[in-house]
């Protein structure tokens, strides 16, 4: 009996160059339904190119990516949500309004009512009058990620959803994280913190020069480690100094 394809993203032979500069060598991976996938390496390894072009926001080189599959069109038969790890909000003006705007644009029938509540679960209730600029990075950040789920995405791509927060809003939107994946998204998340790959992802890929240098569950991976903690996995991939070192992609 042939086995039932349960993948939402298929990547295959994936290969990216910019000029003369190799990112992508030859990548081939699957995000299955309903899981939570961990993109994993440290800057300039491929991550985010691998993303772009996932999205149609490059062309690869070489190979295909596919998104149910096929490759991917806006407006097409599945909801994405995106929070890249560059933020992009109109800052001049408030943030209830900025919720709202893009609400609307996502087809929410109260969506008022929807970014109220938000708000209020991610301590930001007394703010809805605040202009964008006002706000302090994590705050905006919390604002960002409203945006991105407020459409109950099928597919969600984190870029470092929880970069630069404390322990508290951390734990905070991990929850959020976690809750959404109950109700059946499938979820990417790119993160340096390992405790967040330890707690939520069931399987990831750690990259490195545009190679899979790990890739199945996790206690797959640190099988193949003799047991190491992800973090000493990390350092032993990349070297106590050079995951500091590398460029930005």
């Amino acid at each position: 009996m042939q086995k039932k394809n349960t993948a939402l993203i298929d990547v295959k032979h994936f290969k990216m160059s910019f000029a003369d500069r190799v990112v992508i060598k030859d990548l081939s991976f699957t995000v299955e339904k309903g899981e939570i996938f961990g993109l994993l390496g440290s800057n300039g390894s491929g991550k985010t190119t691998t993303i772009r072009a996932l999205l149609n926001l490059y062309q690869p080189t070489g190979g295909k990516l596919l998104i149910n599959g096929k490759p991917f069109k806006p407006g097409g038969d599945i909801r994405i949500g995106y929070l890249p790890e560059e933020r992009g909000l109109y800052k001049k003006e408030s943030v209830i309004d900025v919720m709202v705007y893009f609400g609307r644009l996502r087809g929410l029938k109260n969506p008022k009512e929807w970014s109220l509540d938000f708000l209020k679960r991610v301590g930001l209730e007394d703010h809805t009058k605040t202009r964008i600029n006002k706000l302090s990075q994590g705050q905006q950040q919390k604002i960002q990620l409203g945006i991105t789920v407020m459409n109950d995405p099928e597919l969600l791509i984190l870029d470092e959803p929880t970069k630069g927060f404390d322990p508290v809003n951390r734990r905070l939107l991990m929850d959020i994280i976690d809750e959404l994946h109950q109700k059946g998204s499938t979820i990417i998340m790119i993160t340096h913190y390992m405790d967040e790959v330890e707690r939520l992802c069931d399987r990831i890929l750690l990259l490195k020069d545009g190679v899979a240098r790990a890739y199945g569950t996790v206690s797959e991976v640190r099988k193949s480690f003799n047991n190491k903690s992800l973090d000493q996995i990390f350092v032993d991939v990349y070297g106590e100094n050079e995951a500091e070192e590398e460029s930005h992609e």
